[in-house]
């Protein structure tokens, strides 16, 4: 018996008489979606958002805690930036693994901030993050390929493994963990199939994130299984409250460096959500090949961004460390908040900007309509419809009864959640 379990995983034949079947129900329309597209969902937090959206746009008072992306605009210094790169015609084709400028950056906010030491063959440049990801299990999964992902986990992970014939397998990280993946679970999960580990840390949604101590560990399980590799996604590793400084699996484990792709991008730290600018370090076969898919796929990403992503991991860094200020104040408040409320109980983060906190307590509980709260989705639905909170739950992220709460907003918005919460919670019976 081994720990995890295995979403489902269909297979990737296709299925030829969809197509006839379809047309005869719908003659007006004849495109069926391929099967990769069938088997996977709409990211819930995007349906989330789109959700508060149009409630606001229906004129619903709605307070939206959904959104991850930081509610600081850009610095001026990387906007002014990219305003000098379209004045010098900066806005050609760039080379598929970004400008040598990015790439030089890129390298340097390694060296500089965790010690780490990679060739200019090692880097890739994608548009944000996520496309780092997807491209890199598009390079390496093949068919009934095993990703091990600790749960709870973003809610993109599993998609995209699915959608790239591979099968997820997901560890549950419970509370008393501090949701974090052990080595015992991790040597239980792996396989003859196994090729992934997805490891992030900060997480989103809970904000866990592991000391030195516990990837040293975590890496000696790995050392014992050569074949599999990790996806290390570090995307909120600069917004980190500890003390102790932040590291990552490779400073922790060095002989892993081989296996390990450090993902990272500027949209959290640097407020550059729309920017699109996402980057990966690794082993260069596998980076030689995410270049290869990306020349397909998108050529390069935009360039004026690149020139922005350059700026922004090469200049003055004050910008971080005030707004990981900010974030913690509002962590403290909204902690403090939630864990005074009863039936909630909310573990207080490492890194991030995300709440994830316990709703069991209220579980069996009636509304004043007289609906039962049986899950978080039952929950946040309450939330959104009786005090216009906009949330997400636990199980769009492999662990119930949680929800997460998104805390890249204002001190204004977090306290009128907070009492809206607060309220919603005083009147279930």
């Amino acid at each position: 018996m081994r720990a995890g379990r295995t979403l489902p995983h269909p297979a990737p034949e296709p299925d030829c008489s969809r197509s006839q079947s379809n047309i005869e129900e719908n003659p007006m329309s004849t495109f069926v979606p391929a099967s990769r597209v069938s088997r996977i969902k709409v990211s819930p937090s995007t349906a989330a958002a789109a959700r508060a959206r149009e409630l606001k746009a229906a004129g619903r008072d709605i307070v939206d805690m959904t959104v991850g992306e930081p509610d600081f605009d850009t610095p001026d210094n990387v906007k002014a930036a990219a305003h000098a790169a379209i004045d010098r015609g900066e806005t050609k084709y760039t080379p598929v693994n970004g400008t040598p400028a990015l790439r030089k950056a890129i390298i340097g906010d390694f060296e500089r901030r965790l010690g780490l030491s990679y060739a200019d063959n090692e880097i890739c440049v994608g548009g944000g993050a996520k496309q780092i990801l997807f491209l890199a299990l598009m390079a390496s999964v093949e068919y009934d390929a095993e990703v091990i992902i600790p749960a709870p986990y973003w809610v993109s992970y599993p998609d995209m493994v699915i959608a790239n014939d591979g099968k997820p397998v997901i560890v549950q990280c419970p509370q008393e963990q501090g949701f974090k993946l052990t080595p015992e679970a991790l040597e239980a999960a792996i396989t003859p199939k196994t090729l992934w580990l997805v490891l992030n840390a900060p997480s989103n949604p809970t904000g866990a994130a592991y000391s030195r101590a516990e990837l040293e560990a975590l890496g000696q399980v790995l050392l014992r299984h050569p074949q599999v590799f990790v996806l290390s996604d570090d995307i909120y590793d600069q917004v980190w409250f500890r003390d102790e400084p932040m590291t990552t699996l490779v400073a922790a484990v060095p002989e892993l460096k081989g296996r390990v792709l450090l993902t990272n991008g500027v949209s959290k730290s640097y407020a550059m959500t729309g920017w699109r600018i996402g980057y990966g370090a690794g082993p260069a076969p596998l980076v030689a090949a995410i270049n290869k898919l990306q020349s397909q796929m998108s050529s390069c990403p935009s360039s004026v961004s690149q020139a922005a992503a350059a700026h922004a991991l090469s200049s003055d860094q004050s910008f971080v460390a005030e707004s990981v200020k900010v974030y913690k104040e509002r962590r403290d408040y909204a902690c403090a908040r939630l864990n005074a409320v009863p039936g909630l109980s909310c573990l207080v983060p490492d890194g991030a900007f995300y709440l994830f906190p316990n709703c069991a307590g209220v579980m069996g509980r009636k509304t004043p309509e007289g609906k039962t709260i049986e899950t978080d989705l039952d929950f946040i639905l309450y939330l959104l419809d009786g005090v216009g909170v906009a949330a997400l739950q636990g199980s769009a992220y492999g662990l119930s009864p949680y929800f997460r709460l998104s805390i890249a907003t204002s001190m204004e918005a977090i306290t009128e959640a907070c009492d809206r919460i607060e309220r919603a919670v005083a009147a279930l019976k």
